[in-house]
């Protein structure tokens, strides 16, 4: 819904339509006044900022969109970084504020975010909950998930269990269901999900303040920002890419079902030959 309101409420604006914002490859030409880049450089980002278009073979964008890519980086292992990492990095840091050994529940542990947020919060010294469903469960208890849960079987707002913050890949309960399962200044934070509950969310927030001391927040990207500590993450081993695929490049239509459907685990990659 957030996405919509930027780049088109009813359809894309017409620089947008072609689709994919992820994207890692080789530097084949420079623009006369690019200077950030030289041909043969390996780069990946988040291109959004600058218009999306990476479901392509080549691509025109923004030198302000890239980044070198860390020399041990596979291409595949970068294309699945910029989005999903730093949604989960700023959701758990910036916005939730996430302090060491604290309660974390991820609500759609088993996506790209959620296996990028579970290895940040392990920075933290965090007890990590992930919830889910199928045959992603038991590879995110193998991941590292403290506790899995199938929302299939259990609501995890009718347990008795608190946590100090919760980063939601889904929203797709009302506000007050999470309100109980936070502990007393717990935090909740979206990244995203059905357009009612973030509308919910972005009125509510505020007025929660005047009688709680609970925070419900929702978190808006910043692309690239702090892509270089990523980088640090992945090059001294505390981050590894959870990969669903590599498809090939005539699968992309399926691919985005997949993701709709939510039967990935970690981050759909596309390769490109």
């Amino acid at each position: 819904f957030a996405y919509r309101l930027i780049f088109g409420l009813f359809r894309p604006k017409k620089k947008l339509r072609m689709p994919g914002m992820e994207v890692a490859g080789i530097v084949e030409q420079v623009g006369n006044n690019a200077t950030k880049f030289k041909i043969g450089d390996a780069v990946y980002g988040d291109i959004s900022n600058y218009g999306f278009g990476s479901f392509a073979e080549f691509l025109c964008i923004d030198e302000k969109a890239l980044a070198l890519k860390a020399e041990g980086m596979g291409f595949e292992e970068a294309s699945s970084i910029p989005h999903a990492a730093l949604l989960a990095l700023q959701g758990l840091r910036d916005v939730g504020q996430i302090k060491e050994g604290q309660k974390v529940l991820i609500n759609g542990g088993g996506g790209g975010v959620g296996s990028f947020g579970l290895q940040l919060a392990k920075l933290y010294k965090a007890t990590v909950t992930g919830v889910d469903t199928g045959k992603k469960l038991k590879a995110m208890k193998a991941q590292g998930f403290d506790k899995v849960l199938d929302y299939k079987l259990e609501d995890f707002t009718k347990s008795d269990q608190q946590y100090d913050l919760i980063l939601d890949c889904k929203t797709n309960r009302s506000l007050w269901k999470f309100l109980k399962v936070l502990e007393p200044k717990g935090r909740y934070v979206t990244i995203g999900g059905r357009s009612g509950k973030l509308l919910q969310m972005l009125y509510m927030g505020p007025l929660l303040k005047l009688f709680s001391k609970k925070r419900v927040q929702m978190v808006w990207l910043k692309a690239n920002k702090d892509l270089d500590y990523i980088n640090e993450l992945y090059e001294q081993g505390k981050l590894n890419c959870i990969i669903d695929g590599p498809y090939s490049f005539d699968k992309i239509p399926w691919a985005v079902q997949r993701f709709g459907d939510g039967l990935h685990h970690g981050k759909i990659v596309i390769k490109v030959n």
